[in-house]
């Protein structure tokens, strides 16, 4: 039975905050305020339906691919785990999901609803199940922060679109627009509340929404093939990747981790800022001095904990060969550049909403996905007769 209009509103954030609504139900209506709310009606024994929703078409971001590295000890889906094994003990406490939507649309660096289709079916069928799902864009100008640090930041991404909108400009506008709005709305109909804040990257929301949830007591599952989210690995958050090769989802948690890098994830952002990030256009400190690698950073980060103690300590002392000590001295401010680029902020304008947390009504799933793949193959049969 149908009861009376529920408002969903947003707690108030800056005026950076953009959160537009589309309209995925007849009965849906917006106002205009400060904040924008959405008004539906909720039927008693279902849960939220739809929320914060931007129409704005996401850009593409950190690296536009469903693959994800091969790490040492990763988890894969088993008959018997998939669904409600995290990879590690305490399956039974409360979890919610952070769905990283824009790599999944890409097929390696072209746009696809297709893999999305692949992907998103799987995560509701054997990965998220009821638990709540929260799906997070990258808002408009997103990542300028940290281009005004290292404008070699996602430099080549920033090309790559330029010769595309260069050569069939409207086209391309119009197209990835139409991919935006299926994307949404197939989501929205799964009762999954997306959340798009302008001027920040997808990854700094989800780090900040995190950091929120955790003292209400779940375990916070990151739905994303970024190895960004990795910096943010403890007992209490783990991530869930997309394996192309195997063509499902994976779990990989702390003791993944440990395995692959016998190393504290509290010291993985030090370890990157020294490395370097190439997909991200971040140079690591080999390009400054080739002899100081991976092996290295490992094993000063062991003995000194993280970057900046180990850049205190090579101040004052030697804590390596001639080579390690000099590129620690002279590249400090370098490495502490990489430092603030990679790191990802937890202080976004943005609140976690009691209704973000409720159990997901699964009951469209079927139809919102079968709607989808028949999209998919009227596409495909439309350039068959062309």
């Amino acid at each position: 039975m149908i009861m009376g209009l529920k408002m969903v509103e947003v707690a108030a954030v800056t005026t950076t905050v953009n959160l537009h609504a589309i309209q995925p139900f007849p009965s849906v209506s917006v106002q205009s305020a400060h904040l924008q709310c959405i008004k539906f009606p909720l039927k008693r024994t279902s849960k939220v339906r739809a929320l914060l929703i931007s129409e704005s078409p996401p850009p593409p971001r950190s690296s536009p691919t469903v693959t994800f590295r091969r790490t040492v000890g990763r988890q894969s889906l088993v008959k018997g785990e998939i669904g409600n094994n995290s990879g590690d003990k305490g399956t039974n406490r409360k979890r919610v999901f952070f769905l990283d939507v824009n790599p999944l649309c890409y097929d390696g660096s072209t746009p696809s609803l297709d893999a999305f289709g692949h992907w998103i079916s799987l995560f509701f069928s054997q990965v998220s199940l009821t638990d709540p799902v929260i799906a997070v864009f990258d808002g408009e100008g997103g990542g300028e922060h940290r281009r005004r640090l290292l404008p070699s930041y996602k430099e080549h991404r920033r090309r790559f679109l330029a010769d595309r909108l260069s050569v069939t400009s409207q086209k391309h506008a119009k197209d990835h627009a139409e991919r935006a709005q299926v994307v949404i709305n197939v989501l929205s109909k799964c009762n999954v509340p997306i959340v798009k804040v302008e001027g920040q990257e997808a990854d700094d929301v989800v780090a900040t929404l995190a950091e929120q949830v955790r003292p209400r007591g779940y375990r916070v599952v990151i739905a994303s093939p970024d190895k960004d989210f990795k910096q943010l690995i403890c007992e209490d958050v783990q991530i869930v990747c997309p394996i192309t090769e195997l063509k499902r989802w994976s779990f990989y948690t702390l003791k993944h981790y440990l395995a692959q890098y016998n190393c504290d994830p509290c010291s993985d952002l030090s370890y990157r800022s020294i490395v370097g990030d190439e997909v991200d256009g971040v140079p690591g400190i080999q390009s400054v001095a080739p002899g100081f690698g991976r092996k290295t950073a490992l094993k000063l980060l062991k003995r000194h904990g993280s970057l900046e103690n180990l850049l205190n300590a090579a101040a004052v002392r030697t804590v390596g060969k001639q080579y390690v000590q000099d590129a620690l001295v002279e590249h400090s401010d370098y490495l502490r550049r990489n430092y603030q680029v990679l790191a990802l902020r937890r202080d976004v304008k943005v609140h976690l909403q009691d209704e973000w947390l409720v159990q997901r009504d699964r009951c469209h799933d079927s139809a919102a996905l079968a709607d989808l793949f028949n999209l998919l193959g009227q596409r495909k049969r439309c350039l068959t007769r062309k």
